[in-house]
């Protein structure tokens, strides 16, 4: 079962699908550009949490970035 996270980049990248751009996932820039263009969706880093002491509880910020060549 995947996780959350993975469960939500699968679903941010399934919405750039329609798109008429090819969708790549963490991968490197190629060396030729598409004519439809190119989306490539980066997953970042979670960061350090935020806590909540009562009750314990840790909250992540994270942040996809989209790299758009047209």
């Amino acid at each position: 079962m995947p996780t959350t996270r993975e469960t939500i980049f699968a679903a941010l990248q399934a919405q750039l699908h329609p798109l008429a751009a090819l969708v790549l996932r963490d991968e490197v820039l190629p060396e030729r550009i598409p004519a439809a263009g190119l989306i490539i969706l980066r997953d970042g880093q979670p960061g350090e949490p935020e806590v909540t002491l009562s009750p314990l509880r840790y909250h992540y910020q994270h942040r996809a970035e989209l790299e758009v060549f047209v």
